[in-house]
């Protein structure tokens, strides 16, 4: 296992990832679109999420694809992001074939950042605006930490971010995830710089520090957010040829990786969830073994791609926490 050539989500091929940021506002949204439609499935562990289309994403509706997948802050207002990607998709002809038209099908998540300094004072809803300009933008390359979904994001203590990673299997197939972390929980260990997900680093994609002197076996983290003021979005994608209760599977093992880099995770104020995407170029080789090791896979992308979000943060006039790189020193 090692990691793909970008470290991002899109060396998924067939995968591209579009930002757009309003940096008065401090928030943004992120878009994952497909060259072509792909299996989709969700699962929620978070006890306050916030959602677009989710309920079409089980294995038992007639729908079993989807054209994109949207991240975005604003808590309940960031959910028009994925009516602008749907627009803009209509508008290229994309989405599933009812008659004579075509209906995008673009499920979406929030996150809660209006409460970091931003100016909220807005006249019109902005993420439909940026959820087209996310799409505009798409691409194999990214910026991480501050931008795009996680623009406003905050953990305990510090500036959240985005953040993604990959991994390609030893049979080829590639596995990467892509996260807005804005959680209640504590992406460091204690006081120091020392990531909770520093076991599965590879190689100094967030700062080498290796392990901490102690991982605290009687830690009791402080939730110093309130009710909905949280929650981590991600989405944890492969080339491999999944089917929709497959991709359930996938996202539910990927939760593992939030819990080894958020602590606590899946709280009642956040509102935690998982899609899993996939493209299905590659056919497992095993149908057994196979799942089991995309299911590991994606939870220590996902533990790396939380760390590397908020590593990567940076700073703007106003922020309620410092970022990672302002307390700690870049490393």
């Amino acid at each position: 296992m090692r990691p793909g050539p970008r470290n991002l989500v899109t060396d998924v091929a067939g995968l591209v990832v579009g930002n757009a940021e309003h940096h008065a506002v401090k928030t943004g949204c992120t878009v994952l679109l497909g060259e072509r439609p792909f299996v989709a499935a969700v699962n929620v562990m978070g006890g306050a999420p916030g959602t677009r289309e989710t309920d079409l994403l089980a294995p038992d509706r007639l729908v079993q694809e989807v054209d994109a997948l949207v991240l975005s802050g604003g808590s309940a207002f960031g959910l028009d992001a994925a009516s602008g990607v749907a627009d803009g998709l209509r508008a290229t002809g994309r989405g599933f074939p009812v008659g004579p038209q075509r209906v995008p099908i673009v499920p979406g998540a929030i996150l809660f950042d209006l409460l970091n300094g931003g100016a909220k004072d807005w006249g019109e809803n902005p993420y439909k605006a940026l959820g087209r300009a996310a799409l505009a933008a798409a691409g194999a390359e990214f910026a991480l930490g501050t931008a795009g979904a996680g623009t406003g994001a905050t953990v305990s203590g510090l500036k959240g971010g985005l953040g993604s990673a990959s991994v390609v299997l030893d049979e080829g197939v590639t596995v990467g995830a892509l996260v807005a972390v804005s959680a209640c929980g504590q992406a460091t260990v204690g006081a120091g710089p020392h990531f909770w997900a520093a076991p599965f680093e590879f190689g100094a994609e967030f700062g080498g520090l290796g392990l901490p002197a102690a991982f605290p076996a009687g830690h009791e983290p402080g939730a110093k957010a309130r009710l909905g003021e949280a929650t981590t979005i991600a989405i944890v994608a492969t080339d491999a040829r999944l089917t929709q209760a497959e991709a359930l599977r996938l996202a539910t093992a990927a939760h593992d990786g939030m819990a080894r880099a958020l602590v606590p995770s899946h709280t009642p104020i956040d509102g935690d969830l998982v899609f899993a995407a996939a493209t299905g170029a590659r056919p497992l080789a095993d149908r057994v073994a196979g799942p089991i090791a995309l299911g590991h896979a994606a939870a220590l992308c996902l533990a790396r791609a939380i760390a590397r979000a908020v590593f990567l943060a940076t700073p703007a006039p106003g922020d309620p926490f410092p970022c990672w790189a302002d307390r700690f020193g870049r490393r």
